[in-house]
């Protein structure tokens, strides 16, 4: 079976300039709502947890595979392998890469793809990401797919050590992308995606608190990063998963102002980031599925000390939802048909929230709480700003939300923010 959650873990006129912007730069489509890609390959990027369910986004796979003719090649190596599985004879509850790759095979074929293999690759098996025959196999595929565990055991079994360089099946795999096949992945096969400072663990609140630094940690609370970075099929960004589930929101801010990057695709659970012209200037992404994806976006962001510790201000949110479209280019977004801005019509205070990173020692905690303020502040008339703090002091964290010019919801029922655009985000120690 898939490896589990982490158990406990639980100006309106200048938005609209931008909207006219988008709707007149924007690429052509499929009827998916995807952009078309005819020369390169897309991507698929949940955040995890992706339920059996999810027939929007296997399905969207699989179309991208080839429909009815689509052949998925399924890598699982960031699982354990079967050696250091307690359970690998026991097929109802064995969780290593071979158990966990034939159940995502079934998986695909049960929604519709011809055929879906095993790419045979995992730490018991490294010598076949040099193998002939596995080059043959992973050439006679059409998409690919990434499950879930630790990215660090991709980068193990898939590159070539210190180098960092493509063993043959990885090289493969690249060519194919390039040729027009799909990858996707899940979870740490999203996080895979990356280039470098690919993010290897850490907690928000530990990661404001004492920055990241470069490596692989047996700390799960430290926010480490690989330099050298991950696959590098998405060119626009970082990425992180089990974003709001888990309040990564501050761990990836800090990450990306600490490495120097200006963008982060924060990843939802059961949720698709769809990337199409991958590794290519021309990145343009859409959303599908129940949750949603962040940019978070920081050109504009400072960083700096103040009383206690660490501080930002100037970085923006955006979140998507399901058929919004953007542009990362030209840092354009176009929500999703049946969406118009939201005026704010009620006076509402925003909730206090003393949680905003949902710390795993907070029993009571909820998840996607950072969402929750954004999404109060934006559909209220009460004020323009709101204050979250962390749950852990030593220093207490304050995340401030502003709605500064440019700022814009969008909505589906009037009252209730979904999209939002270019939300001020500032974080201080107190």
């Amino acid at each position: 079976m898939p490896l589990p959650s982490r158990p406990g873990r639980r100006s309106f006129a200048a938005g609209c300039a931008a909207l006219v912007l988008a709707l007149t730069t924007a690429p052509a489509v499929h009827a998916t709502g995807a952009p078309a890609s005819p020369r390169t390959g897309s991507l698929v990027l949940v955040g995890g947890a992706l339920k059996d369910d999810n027939a929007r986004v296997y399905g969207e796979i699989i179309e991208r595979a080839g429909g009815a003719g689509a052949r998925i090649g399924v890598l699982t190596a960031a699982s354990v392998p079967e050696s250091q599985d307690p359970n690998a004879d026991d097929p109802d509850t064995c969780s290593n890469s071979a158990c966990n790759g034939a159940y995502y095979a079934d998986l695909f074929r049960r929604h519709g793809a011809a055929d879906a293999q095993w790419i045979p690759i995992d730490l018991d098996h490294i010598a076949n990401a040099e193998s002939d025959a596995v080059v043959a196999q992973v050439n006679s595929m059409t998409g690919f797919f990434f499950g879930g565990g630790d990215q660090y055991r991709y980068v193990t079994s898939l590159l070539r050590g210190a180098e960092h360089t493509d063993s043959k099946v990885l090289a493969a795999i690249r060519t194919k992308l390039a040729e027009g096949a799909v990858v996707a992945g899940s979870s740490a096969g999203a996080q895979i995606a990356a280039g470098p400072d690919m993010v290897t663990g850490g907690e928000s609140y530990e990661g404001l608190r004492d920055g990241s630094a470069a490596g692989y940690f047996d700390d799960p609370t430290r926010l480490g990063h690989l330099p050298e970075g991950g696959f590098g099929f998405l060119r626009s960004g970082l990425v992180d998963t089990h974003t709001g589930a888990y309040g990564r929101e501050g761990r990836a801010l800090r990450l990306a102002a600490d490495t120097g990057h200006d963008t982060v695709y924060a990843l939802e659970e059961n949720t698709a980031l769809v990337v199409d012209h991958a590794g290519t200037s021309r990145e343009t992404m859409s959303v599908i599925g129940p949750n949603g994806a962040a940019v978070l976006d920081l050109r504009r962001a400072r960083t700096g000390t103040e009383g206690r510790g660490w501080s930002l201000k100037g970085a923006r949110y955006t979140y998507l939802t399901d058929g919004d479209r953007y542009d990362a280019r030209h840092r354009l977004v176009l929500p999703a048909a049946g969406k118009r801005p939201l005026t704010p019509r009620g006076f509402a205070p925003v909730p206090a929230n003393t949680d905003v990173f949902f710390s795993v020692a907070n029993p009571s905690g909820a998840p996607y709480s950072f969402r929750t303020t954004a999404r109060a502040l934006a559909a209220t008339r009460a004020q323009n700003s709101a204050v979250a703090t962390t749950y852990e002091s030593g220093p207490r964290f304050t995340v401030t939300f502003t709605k500064k010019p440019g700022f814009l919801a969008w909505t589906t029922d009037r009252t209730s923010a979904q999209t939002l655009i270019g939300l001020d985000i500032a974080i201080a120690p107190r």
